[in-house]
């Protein structure tokens, strides 16, 4: 006699049986086969933060989809799992964490200590991203499965910063970033989001020297007037004329700086038409300051108080600064007016803490030349974006072609491997590394000190006595190593090996990586609109540097899952 069947399905009876016997028959593994076609799909890795939400689940459902369709049709059809070490995300979470119940700070404990945490987060959130997407039943070569801190991705990031460095495409120079003040380290343009917040508009003026004429100005960020460098009006303002080639005198510490004109930034319909100039802490002005040539005064510390670059208010915390500016200002008799406004600010979209923009020494990426590489990719259908109204976002951001910035002032991540020397000459230099192929050196751009990158470390003392290399402490955007997710997986630079497996043996001819080259580029990318720029173009531009290939024809973009407010009437959430 049969078993009776359950009246209900019950997933906890069948699910553990099943992906047993998937995983014991192998029937997820995909191997080179020469006599087959491949299929690849990289899975968008899963930041090691948290659990994985609904989003994740209608990404895994679409790539799986494909991938059991193309395996049924007998192709060697390999789903690629992994995670991202999410450099500032995942800090920021166990900073938060530590402070919260411990009232600690990363200072408190130091760089090792607060890493050795940070791993420990990272294995016990990995292992549970893991099981969520065997408990869909995702069919991944989960022997394949990579994080991008393991050993076979830093070895792609290394090597792509080498060659980037030695080709002169990663330069250091001081620029204006967004900067975090909770986590003190820079953030892209694109993890930033703009919120409008209840604030005020202050209306101030300065004494013009040699004058009994004062000139006024408005700012939301008044503690800013510490480091003014000049004020400008446009060149076609008959009101201010009669100023052109004056100076002001900045009340609060009594410095002189110019009136300039400068019709890019000025409005003079706007408000006084009159301009307040800190080239370090507002990327218009920091625009105007380098038409201009005007010196750049940055007053704040990376914790947001501010700097002896403020005088007095020296250890104050910005929002603290401003109230007794704004006091002093109103003491001295140049506050005309305070009016309240909804204020748009820009926010840290990682610790969604208000950004500051801030000058500071940072590494970047050229863009010119790899953005208009991977721009045509796109126009010349090389990679076809589905639907293909997506193409505009990627087509625009690139179209601009910002130099990216690539540090970030974190302990978690890949470190960047530059080593500094200030005493040494290029003939030392020459000495030591002149026969190596795995070091190349160039001098600062501002002339301030040798930059020595090395594929692998370098020891301190390589340059003998006299000499000692320091290593810069920053550590890589994780954009920088997930857009080298497609090569760095598949074993790139190594040429000669297949990367590893969980446990298992090398089923490839020894001498050649022949899952590089099997599977790569790879067929379809399945992913969300909101890291079109953030990823998809940025893999884009490493496989053409690193390979000469698009690392996927296709890029499919799926709705995004989000959360709506109740309609009227409405019992329930509803998700679209």
């Amino acid at each position: 006699m049969s078993a009776e069947l359950p009246k209900a399905y019950e997933p906890k009876l069948v699910q553990p049986r099943w992906l047993e016997i998937w995983n014991d028959r192998g029937y997820f593994n995909a191997d080179p086969d020469p006599a087959k076609k491949p299929h690849t799909i990289m899975i968008p890795l899963p930041n090691v933060t948290g659990a994985l939400h609904m989003g994740h689940a209608l990404n895994g459902t679409c790539q799986d989809l494909i991938t059991r369709w193309r395996r049924m049709q007998g192709r060697v059809a390999l789903w690629m799992p992994g995670t991202d070490h999410a450099g500032i995300a995942t800090q920021a979470v166990v900073e938060r964490r530590m402070l919260e119940e411990e009232k600690l700070t990363r200072h408190d404990i130091g760089r090792q200590a607060l890493v050795q945490r940070i791993w420990q987060w990272k294995d016990e959130y990995e292992a549970r991203i893991l099981n969520q997407l065997r408990q869909l039943g995702a069919s991944c070569d989960w022997r394949r499965t990579r994080f991008t801190l393991d050993d076979v991705c830093s070895r792609a990031v290394r090597k792509t910063f080498f060659n980037l460095f030695r080709d002169r495409l990663i330069f250091r120079g001081k620029r204006l970033v967004n900067w975090d003040t909770f986590l003190q380290t820079a953030v892209a343009d694109d993890e930033v989001f703009t919120e409008n917040v209840q604030g005020h508009f202050w209306t101030f003026t300065y004494p013009v020297v040699g004058t009994n004429e004062t000139i006024a100005f408005s700012t939301t960020r008044p503690e800013t007037m510490l480091g003014d460098t000049a004020v400008a009006i446009h060149p076609e303002d008959d009101r201010y004329r009669h100023l052109h080639g004056k100076f002001v005198r900045i009340p609060l510490n009594g410095r002189e700086i110019p009136i300039v004109t400068d019709a890019l930034l000025v409005d003079r319909t706007l408000g006084t038409g009159v301009v307040k100039v800190t080239p370090a802490h507002d990327p218009n002005d920091y625009a105007c300051g380098q038409r201009q040539r005007l010196p750049m005064i940055n007053i704040l510390n990376p914790n947001g108080t501010l700097n002896e670059n403020a005088g007095r208010w020296q250890g104050l915390d910005r929002y603290e600064a401003r109230t007794q500016v704004v006091a002093e200002m109103e003491k001295l008799g140049h506050l005309v007016r305070i009016e309240d406004r909804e204020i748009p600010l820009a926010h840290s979209d990682r610790s969604k803490t208000t950004i500051e923009p801030y000058l500071s020494d940072q590494w970047f990426v050229k863009m010119e030349t790899l953005a208009e590489n991977a721009l045509l990719a796109v126009r010349e259908s090389r990679v076809k974006f589905f639907p293909s109204r997506y193409a505009k976002t990627y087509l625009d951001w690139l179209g601009e072609k910002r130099d990216w910035c690539i540090s970030r002032q974190l302990w978690w991540g890949h470190q960047i491997p530059i080593w500094y020397c200030d005493t040494c000459t290029e003939a030392d230099l020459q000495a030591a590394f002149g026969s190596r192929t795995d070091v190349v050196y160039q001098r600062d751009a501002e002339d301030r000190c040798w930059l020595i990158c090395g594929e692998t470390d370098i020891a301190a003392d390589a340059l003998g006595a006299g000499h000692t290399l320091r290593r810069d402490d920053d550590v890589l955007d994780t954009w920088f190593s997930s857009a080298l997710w497609p090569m760095a997986t598949l074993g790139w630079p190594d040429q000669d090996h297949n990367p590893p497996l969980s446990g298992q043996p090398d089923p490839s001819p020894a001498g050649r990586n022949a899952v590089l080259d099997f599977f790569y580029p790879t067929n379809v990318l399945i992913t969300s609109r909101d890291i079109i720029t953030l990823w998809v173009a940025r893999m884009v531009i490493m496989g053409l540097y690193n390979l000469g290939k698009v690392p996927f024809a296709h890029v499919h973009v799926h709705p995004k899952i989000r959360r709506c407010r109740r309609a009227r009437g409405m019992e329930s959430t509803r998700w679209i």
